[in-house]
Formats: structure tokens, sequence, C-alpha cells
């Protein structure tokens, strides 16, 4: 299979100031080799984080960055406290050093106390973990991943990659019964939000790629606050605002699995940029242009927003140039804020970018809310997108212009060297097969979502035509039973179909303009934003 005809090759990511692409001189913009799961749902990323950090010894490193970190959410039981953990492991000599959004001020409805919180805890410890606002007006670091390197035993390095902060509301399960620390959230989903999302641990040689990330970041020489009243709330709050030296990055691990793992990114163009990005970086959004333009079957997404008309026009331009291609999307029902101003400017996006999805695909496009067995709303925080059973990705990206432009953003795209036996063998009609690890992670998520037990009996899921009928028919079947006032036994499954709501044209004129400036903003290059390119 030609890898390059999926995947962005070296030119293609527009930014030739990283290193990433040549760090490894072969030539390539990804690394092959690697072994690659998901982790479905805080509970499973949790648990596995902590056995991780708890066997690392003196010497070995940790590093991470997050967009709010608390930290006393549990990993597991007591005493598996974020904050406890992490201390712990700088205390018995691990190099920990973090990377955090400092955040906008929590009467805004943000995170700055709890994440300086995180900080000073790491710091007291002996670790480091510095908060970071080199960021657009109005824009957050949100890359969530966390490395663990161990000299002398590099069977045990891993990086997780992906959608789930190391804070409250995240620590739930399949059953989605919700996290008991839980932040501020929209009434429709009850005092402990259940909560839907996504982490990936990846071993082999891609960790390096996530780790050099991480390492330009820290290697910035800018200043952490790019206003002056931040600067000064930093001296007064006695913040460690100067990174401390790394170690020097170790060789890659060695290969271990089958599949090819491109690191992919977001940044904006700052008006004094980052030095390993200084137009910004669009890496996700290239990405995504690529693959869609070769979906022919299927694009499964699942994801907190689906905003806006421009992130949206590839879907809807690969909905139109192929009438056999189908597109399942999940999302939560509501936005996570439903205050009188926050919920319109929320909704507006989604409002749009379905209609443009509609009028492109008709009923070949399905949008889907998630409910648990209580019948309690599910917040979808995953971002993941699987494309033919081909190629997946799976990151802290929401399909939203801030996100593809505006914030930083990590992501990685897997293409799995091993063919899934299971027919259709080749659903795109491509001649690129069915690849098994992004079949299985879409059937994993489908079976949760129609409430299937187990693999058997999953036929009906491989086929694309076959699997958008049946989230279809699950769907409508719920949906009848809630109707009928909930009589008799609940059907199985957990989808609903969703419709946004319904805005006046004067209210979605103001909204919309809100939304560009407040909810969705825009961070590209003037000429790019103009060409409508990325």
């Amino acid at each position: 299979m030609d890898l390059g005809k999926w995947l962005l090759t070296p030119g293609e990511r527009g930014n030739p100031a990283t290193r990433l692409d040549e760090r490894r001189g072969d030539g390539l913009a990804w690394s092959t080799g690697n072994e690659v799961r998901p982790l479905v749902h805080g509970a499973e990323y949790f648990g596995e984080l902590l056995a991780a950090i708890r066997g690392q010894r003196a010497g070995d490193l940790l590093l991470f960055t997050d967009w709010r970190g608390d930290p006393d959410e549990p990993l597991g039981g007591p005493g598996t406290e974020i904050g406890t953990v992490l201390c712990d492991a700088a205390r018995r000599g691990v190099v920990v050093k973090g990377l955090v959004w400092r955040s906008h001020w929590d009467r805004l409805s943000f995170s700055e106390r709890e994440n300086a919180h995180l900080g000073e805890e790491i710091e007291d410890a002996g670790g480091e973990c510095l908060l970071d606002m080199r960021v657009r007006a109005g824009g957050s670091h949100h890359q969530k991943f966390v490395v663990l390197r161990h000299p002398g035993r590099p069977e045990r390095d891993v990086a997780f990659v992906g959608g789930i902060d190391l804070c409250h509301s995240r620590h739930d399960d399949a059953r989605h019964g919700g996290d008991p620390k839980a932040q501020p959230f929209a009434a429709a989903y009850g005092p402990t939000p259940p909560w839907h999302d996504l982490q990936i641990a990846v071993r082999g040689p891609a960790v390096g790629d996530v780790e050099a990330t991480f390492r330009e970041r820290w290697q910035d020489p800018s200043p952490l606050s790019r206003s002056l009243p931040g600067r000064l709330r930093q001296v007064a709050r006695r913040q460690d605002t100067r990174a401390d030296p790394l170690p020097g990055q170790l060789p890659d691990p060695q290969p271990r699995g089958r599949s090819a793992v491109q690191v992919l990114r977001t940044y904006p163009r700052l008006r004094h940029g980052y030095p390993f990005a200084p137009e910004g970086e669009r890496s996700i959004a290239r990405a995504y242009g690529k693959a869609l333009a070769r979906a022919r079957s299927l694009i499964y997404l699942e994801d907190q927003y689906l905003w806006n008309e421009e992130v949206c026009a590839g879907f809807a331009r690969a909905l139109a140039d192929h009438q056999d291609l189908r597109m399942i999307a999940v999302v939560p029902p509501v936005p996570d804020q439903d205050g009188r101003l926050s919920q319109p400017l929320n909704e507006i996006g989604r409002i749009r970018a379905v209609e443009m999805l509609r009028r492109a695909g008709g009923d070949r496009f399905a949008l889907y809310s998630a409910e648990n067995h209580a019948g309690t709303p599910v917040y979808v925080h995953a971002k993941v997108c699987v494309i033919d059973d081909v190629w997946a990705a799976v990151g802290s990206d929401n399909f939203n212009l801030r996100s593809w432009t505006h914030d930083s953003e990590l992501a990685c795209a897997v293409v799995d060297d091993t063919l899934d036996p299971r027919e259709p063998r080749d659903p795109g009609g491509l001649g690129d097969g069915a690849r098994a690890y992004a079949r299985e992670l879409r059937l994993r998520l489908a079976r949760e979502h129609l409430d299937r037990s187990g693999e058997a009996g999953d036929d009906d899921l491989c086929a694309p035509r076959t699997a958008f009928d049946a989230f279809a028919r699950s769907a409508a079947a719920l949906d009848a039973w809630h109707r009928g006032g909930r009589r008799g036994p609940r059907p199985p499954g957990r989808l609903r179909p969703c419709a946004p709501p319904e805005m006046s044209p004067v209210v979605a004129a103001v909204m919309g303009v809100g939304a560009r400036i407040l909810a969705d903003p825009d961070g590209r290059p003037r000429a790019m934003r103009r060409a409508g390119t990325f």
C-alpha cells in the first residue's frame, strides 16, 4: 500500500520550521512499526496511565500537556489522585515536566485556579509544571497527551494521545453513570454528566514524534504569557516562568507493531510566532482534506461539536461526489453550556454545518446523539474519525475552525499494515483493503452504541451500507419507545436521531457573528482566510 495516498508527505504539512518530518532521516513524514490501542473512556485510560506511571523509577521521564488539570481527580481508588500520583513520581526521581494551559479567568467558567494548583503541587514535589499562555487572544492550549520514557527499558515507552483531560468529569466507563467529581455543566446532563471519550496508547517509534512535539513547545524561549498583565500576575504569584533544560531525547523505541502513525498538529499564526511554527501549522486540517478525497464507502465520526461550514466542506464535497458514500456522526444532543447567550453561540455552528451535510448527502448523512440506559444524555467528548476502515484519526481536535486553526491541538492518524479478513475486504474499492485497526476501532464504538455484547454477529456492522442501516433502525426504535411513553421493554441501543434546533434568520445572523469572534475564531493568516485554504 502506498501510504502517501492517505498520509501527508513532508511538504504537505505546510510547516517547514518543524523538525518533526526530518528527525528520523528516512524522508517519511510518519513512522511505521507502531502498536496502537484505543482506550475507550476515562476509566480505561486512567487505569492504564496509573499503572504506567507507577512503573516508572528514578531517571525515567514523564512529559504531559493538558487543557485542564484537577489535582484531586482520582485515576483509580483513594490515593490515586492525579496530583498525588505525579508528585509521588517526582519524589522518587522521575523527571516530571508538564505544560498546562494557564486558562482564562474562573469567573468566565474556565479553570485558572485548578490548573495553577496542579502546577504548584508538582513544583513542590520536585517536578516542573509551567502554565503556558502562549496563544492567540481568546485561544487555548488544547493538546492532551502524556509521554513516558524509560532509559534502559525502551520496551516500556508509551505515548497516550487523545481527547481526555486529567480533570473532573472524565472518569466514566461504558455504563455512563458519570464521574462523581463533576465540573459545572448544562442541566440536561444531570449532576454527574455521562461522558463518552477516547484516548490511544501508542508504542513504537511514534513515541519519539509525540515527545518531539512536547520538546518544541518546552524549548520555546518566548515568555509564557503574551500580555503584560499576565506576566505581572505570574510574578505576583511567584509562578515558575522559566523552563529548565530537559534530558537529551533518547533514540526512538524499536518497532513493535504493524501501524503507520502520523503525528498531526494545529498551531495558530501569532504576531510573534512559535519558532517551530512561525506561520502556524494546520496539518490536522490538511490531513482530513487528503483522507476525505479518498472516501468512497463510509465516514464514521464522533465529535463534541461538528461546527462550521468551512470545516465540513470536505465532508460535504465527498458526499456530493460519491453517491455510494455514507456518513455517520455521533455528537452531544445539546451544548455543555446552557446560558442564554452561550447555548445559541454553540448551536449556530452545528446548525449550519448539518444543513450543508444534509444538502450534500441527503439521507446518506445521519446525525445521532447518545444516552445511557436511564435515558440521561451522554456528552460525547471523543474526537475520532474512521474513513473506509482504512484511515483513523484520534486526537484533541474537534471539527470546528477553532481546533483546525486557532488553538494548539495534537492528533494521530493511523493506517494499519494488517488487512482485516472480514467482508467487505475492500469497502472503498480503491485497492486499499479494510485495515484491522481502523475497522476494529469503528466496530468497538458501534457495539457500545448499539448494545452489542461482543464480536459475534458483527457481519452487518462490517459492511458500510448495512452498518448505516443498523444505526438507523436502532435509533428509530429507541426514539419510538420514548415517544410512546417508554412502555414495554427498552429497545437495545443508546442512540437517538439528533436534530439541531431551529433558529430564526435574524438570531442566526447575530449568533453567527458572535460565534466567529468568541466561540469559533479563525487563526489562519489573512491570505489563507481569503483563499479559504488551510
